[in-house]
């Protein structure tokens, strides 16, 4: 029987958060799910992965009839028995479509941010999960490793992951083209807005020394200075701490500017004129937009920051083209392979059983000509495998260069024809 692969699952398109909340197994899970699909009748190997965004099982068959809805039945009543109606939600790609699918997700080309690092990894995490307890076999281990390779090449290649595509990572890439290097500068966050929140961690994981928190609710300041390991600044005093924070995020519900001209000024002076980065992500704005025509001083809007972002989603979009066309080439490769599964047991077999009945009849030959030489002897030896390699080489052709389709018969037909076994039935 041919190998075939599948996947069946659901992701961040097909189900909401709540879908895929009540479907997604735990860590402590993983084991024994691997196991138990390995189980299911019609399924040879298996790996679930479980993120954020999807729950996919990704498993191969050489029976396939009826596997994939025994998969779908297995996810639907998997935790604690609870039945629910996951049709609408599951999808199943099988043959090339499911090699191409495995390679976009570790490519990043699937996921809900185009690019994103993160789910390489977690795909590496989870196969060596089921490795652990036997549930993958040749074919998941070389599908697996060829979607890995695949994203390294992608990532080599193409610049998709090389653009911030939100607001708080724009601030962030913006930032690092002010200042020659994050590492040691010091941000002040005025407000405790989420969307400042997480310009300023990203700020801080991207090599920024401190940060000053100050919200016009000081408790709220201190609270989320705790969250950063930041220093909280009373509302009233931020203007007195304004010259040594070299980056300054805006976030408050404040209908009139908070940070001013005057203000500016007065923090530039003290700095001796070294520069100030301002993030204004408040609508209305916080900042007086006139500071950004003093030197030294660079603001940037919630605007501006969402028109990078969305330029870089377009380069990305650009970048995921190019990915596209290294996937298809890539599909391609993995599928001759998984097709040769089948062809090289069988011209295996083949050589072995020529050789064989080459061997018996030159013996034969050999026992009743004692009286040739060495020289004689490997003549024929030389003779008779020659003949074999030149009767074998058009079949053996045949069954390498085949399609999938013609490849199946012509497999049949070459065991029929010699009499070779069936590795299934041995």
């Amino acid at each position: 029987m041919q190998h075939d692969v599948l996947i069946v699952g659901l992701n961040h398109r097909t189900a909401e958060v709540g879908v895929r909340e009540a479907v997604a197994f735990a860590d402590e899970q993983l084991d024994d799910v691997n196991r138990t699909l390995c189980g299911i009748e019609g399924v040879d190997e298996a790996a679930v992965l479980c993120t954020c965004n999807r729950v996919e099982v990704v498993g191969s068959t050489r029976t396939g009839f009826g596997v994939a809805d025994r998969i779908a039945e297995f996810l639907r009543v998997a935790q604690s028995g609870a039945a629910r109606d996951l049709a609408p939600h599951l999808y199943n790609y099988w043959g090339r479509d499911a090699v191409r699918h495995l390679f976009r997700v570790a490519s990043s080309l699937d996921s809900m941010v185009v690019g994103e690092p993160q789910i390489l990894g977690q795909l590496k995490q989870f196969y060596a999960r089921a490795a652990s307890v036997g549930a993958t076999g040749a074919v998941l281990h070389r599908w697996f490793h060829k979607a890995f390779s695949v994203a390294k090449r992608v990532r080599t290649e193409t610049g998709i992951a090389g653009r911030a595509v939100s607001v708080s990572s724009a601030a962030v890439e913006l930032a690092a083209t002010i200042f020659d290097r994050l590492d040691g500068k010091t941000a002040m966050l005025i407000g405790a807005g989420k969307i400042g929140a997480l310009a300023a961690r990203h700020l801080l994981g991207n090599g920024v020394g401190s940060l000053m928190v100050t919200n016009r609710t000081f408790d709220r300041a201190v609270e989320l200075a705790r969250d950063f390991s930041a220093t909280p600044v009373p509302f009233e005093q931020f203007a007195k701490y304004l010259p040594m924070a070299d980056i300054v995020i805006g976030s408050t519900a404040s209908t009139s500017y908070v940070l001013t001209e005057a203000a500016i000024h007065e923090a530039l002076r003290e700095r001796k004129g070294r520069p100030i980065f301002c993030i204004d992500l408040s609508v209305p704005r916080n900042f007086d937009p006139r500071i950004n025509a003093i030197d030294n001083v660079y603001l940037y809007d919630i605007d501006d920051l969402g028109a990078v972002a969305e330029e870089n989603r377009d380069e990305r979009n650009r970048e995921a083209q190019k990915a596209e066309h290294i996937v298809t080439e890539e599909v391609e490769s993995f599928w001759r392979w998984l097709g040769h599964l089948e062809v090289v047991p069988t011209i295996v077999a083949l050589r072995e059983k020529m050789e064989a009945i080459r061997r018996a009849e030159l013996q034969k030959t050999l026992g009743s000509l004692k009286e040739l030489g060495p020289r004689e002897r490997d003549a024929l030896e030389a003779m008779t495998s020659a003949i074999v390699n030149k009767i074998l080489h058009t079949p053996i052709t045949r069954l390498k260069q085949g399609d999938r389709r013609s490849e199946a018969f012509y497999i049949d037909a070459a065991r029929r024809l010699f009499d070779i076994e069936d590795p299934d039935e041995s």
